[in-house]
């Protein structure tokens, strides 16, 4: 028998593409997909590409049935409110929202200007990129999604922390840009497509929400995100900015950088010396759930450079979510994640 999914909130972005993984995933059965705005509509009249894929309707979230494993992929703030709700209704719970991503209730109120209403919880949710917590997520019930800034600068310096080769004291500085899907589906005067096409726009110069997954994950204090808005509607690369500590080489680079890419099935290495994409490119990497990064080195000075390219909707969000319920369902972590992305695009 297949296990049971069902998506609460599934007619925004991160929604719809949790949707279209779990349709073509060979293990699982969709049985709901809610939304208060579209109840009784198809799924694919607001999902257009799954025409023909599904026939479901969006149900009322009032109208829930029991399910193995629930998706919540409802608007920031949403799913600590209903939690214990939510958690009668399935044992496994995957969230995509930034309610459970943080451990500190004080750090949620810092960073999100409010109180968590329900940080009894924080606790019980694991943090969900599998490339930082892969065994506990395996035996966790409750998972919590990733920020999809936050994901892609955190790949940029996993392999660097993970082999203790920056100095932690000296800044990290991460220039991110990001495409216009990551407003989601609801979108805000900035998004709209006369103030976005043809832009290269620094939103945010430091102080981006994400920055505390950084701190937390990374155990990085001094670190800075700058946000810039580009020409693209799917994408993140995050360029990361720090000093290595003395006598730290290129082969110790590529050592660690290996090591992150063998330890991990959807990280890749792009470090060329010809061709057009010699470096990481989120354009190459849209639709799938690879993690592209690569690095360079600035021996006399110290100076590394780490870049990761993802695509902020698949590896920022649904990607990793459904890759956290292979684990917790002791599957491949790879199971109806294997599209590797289409070229030219």
């Amino acid at each position: 028998m297949k296990t049971t999914v069902s998506i609460i909130g599934g007619s925004g972005y991160g929604g719809g593409e949790a949707l279209r993984l779990l349709l073509g995933h060979p293990q699982v059965e969709v049985r709901q997909v809610t939304s208060r705005s579209h109840a009784g509509e198809y799924v694919y009249q607001v999902h257009p590409n799954l025409r023909k894929r599904t026939h479901l309707r969006f149900s009322d979230p009032s109208l829930l049935e029991p399910v193995d494993v629930l998706f919540l992929a409802q608007p920031h703030g949403q799913s600590q409110r209903s939690i214990e709700q939510y958690a009668r209704l399935a044992p496994k719970i995957v969230d995509l929202a930034a309610d459970f991503r943080l451990r500190d209730a004080a750090l949620y109120e810092t960073w999100y200007g409010e109180k968590h209403a329900a940080p009894q919880w924080l606790d019980r949710f694991v943090y969900g990129l599998p490339e930082l917590h892969r065994a506990e997520i395996a035996a966790a019930s409750y998972v919590s999604g990733v920020g999809c800034n936050a994901t892609a600068a955190n790949l940029a310096l996993l392999p660097l922390v993970r082999a203790g080769l920056i100095d932690r004291d000296a800044p990290v500085i991460i220039e991110v840009k990001v495409g216009s899907s990551e407003s989601g589906a609801e979108g805000n005067a900035g998004s709209h497509h006369a103030e976005r096409a043809n832009v290269i726009r620094t939103f945010s110069a430091f102080g981006h929400r994400h920055t505390a997954e950084v701190i937390q994950e990374m155990g990085v204090t001094n670190v800075s995100l700058t946000m810039t808005a580009v020409d693209l509607v799917r994408g993140v690369l995050a360029t990361a900015h720090a000093l290595v500590k003395p006598g730290v080489a290129n082969k110790d680079l590529w050592k660690a950088y290996r090591a992150a890419a063998n330890e991990n099935p959807f990280i890749r290495i792009v470090k060329e010396q010809r061709g057009i994409y010699r470096v990481p490119e989120p354009k190459i990497v849209a639709g799938s759930n690879y993690a592209d990064i690569g690095f360079e080195l600035d021996e006399s000075a110290g100076h590394v450079v780490s870049m990761c390219a993802i695509d902020n909707l698949m590896k920022g969000a649904a990607g990793s979510a459904v890759q956290c319920m292979n684990l917790m369902m002791g599957w491949d972590e790879t199971l109806g994640l294997e599209f590797s992305g289409l070229h030219p695009i």
